[in-house]
Formats: structure tokens, C-alpha cells, sequence
């Protein structure tokens, strides 16, 4: 395979007929699922007149090689285990609501977040802070992160279908139960200096 090795996948509620839903073991792999609404009026005018007239032809911005130097600076961002904590915790907490003090989501989760959501949490809190200018990350991006991330990973209950529960209700309860831990910025180059 070519390194860097992207998937992207379009899923579009409207024109399922023939088409079967990817079973949750490979819904698992991607990383974030995001969803994208309609555009605003001023977004939709901007894309009718793009699409309308001339179009201008594609331009290189980046090389495969600016982009894999970009990981690798992305993959320095410095984690404070704090954070992988936080993380561990948000996914666990899918999986077992009640010792986590949410006994009301039990009966709305059939499956909760595999261990690649901790991971890719950790993944994609570390290149946002890298996109925000720092070298480090903070519990902000993990938060901004969470929803992105574990949406697709939780498998949802009839009663929830029933209830009209969605993931993100689900991860909003559990966003703001699971307390977010204060990391020391001061010891971030305490530690880089030692190591």
C-alpha cells in the first residue's frame, strides 16, 4: 500500500435501497465519522457560483512527502498520561454506564467504544493540537475530538431506537459526567528535558 494510505467513505441516508450497512467490526476501523448537514445560505450560494462558473484548474498544495513530514511532526505532540486516561475513561464508560455512574445509558447501549476509540481519541486530539499551533495537547482537543470519533462505535439498543436516543445524546451524557482532569502544562517540558 501506499504510505500515507487514506479510506474515505460517504454514507448517504436517503439511497440506501440495495445497499447493506457495514457490520460494526469494520464500521470500527475508520477513524471519525463525521456528519455533515446541509450547508448554510451563504455556503450553498458560495458553491453554486464555484460550480456555475469557470472552474479553475486543480493545483497541488501539498506532496505525499509534506504530508507524511506533517504526520511526523503530528506524532511528536506531547500526551500528558492524563489524558490517555481520560480517554480510557470515555471509552469505558460506553461500555459500562452503571459503574460510571450512568446506570440510566445501560439500557441504551448494546456495545460501547472498542479500545481504537482510546487510541484514535489520543490520535486526533494529538493532530489537532498539532493544527492549533501547540506542541502538546490539552483536554479541549480530546473533548472537540470525542463525538468525531466515537459516534460509529457505539452500538445503539432497540429501546434507544425506540426512545429516539442517539449516540451523541448518549456521548453528551457521557462527556459531561466523566470529569476532565487538569494537565500540568509546566511538566510537559519538565519531562521532555529529562527524557
Amino acid at each position: 500500500m501506499p504510505d500515507p494510505f487514506l479510506v474515505l467513505a460517504t454514507q448517504n441516508p436517503i439511497e440506501t435501497e440495495g445497499t447493506y450497512a457495514l457490520p460494526e467490526a469494520q464500521v470500527d476501523r475508520f477513524m471519525l465519522k463525521i456528519l455533515v448537514g446541509y450547508p448554510s445560505a451563504t455556503e450553498e450560494f458560495v458553491i453554486v457560483e464555484r460550480m456555475t462558473g469557470h472552474l479553475e484548474p486543480v493545483q497541488e498544495v501539498l506532496t505525499t512527502t509534506d504530508l507524511l513530514a506533517l504526520q511526523k511532526q503530528a506524532d511528536r505532540v506531547y500526551v500528558d498520561p492524563a489524558l490517555m486516561e481520560y480517554a480510557v475513561r470515555l471509552a469505558t464508560a460506553t461500555r459500562a454506564p452503571g459503574i460510571h455512574g450512568m446506570p440510566e445509558l445501560d439500557k441504551y447501549i448494546t456495545y460501547g467504544a472498542s479500545p481504537r476509540a482510546s487510541i484514535n481519541l489520543i490520535l486526533t486530539a494529538r493532530a489537532l493540537a498539532f493544527v492549533r499551533g501547540r506542541d502538546y495537547a490539552l483536554p479541549q482537543d480530546v473533548l472537540d475530538m470525542a463525538r468525531d470519533v466515537m459516534r460509529h462505535r457505539l452500538v445503539l439498543s432497540f429501546e434507544a431506537l425506540s426512545d429516539n436516543v442517539t449516540a451523541d445524546d448518549i456521548l453528551s451524557t457521557v462527556l459531561q459526567r466523566i470529569p476532565v482532569p487538569v494537565v500540568p502544562l509546566r511538566e510537559r517540558s519538565n519531562v521532555r528535558a529529562r527524557a
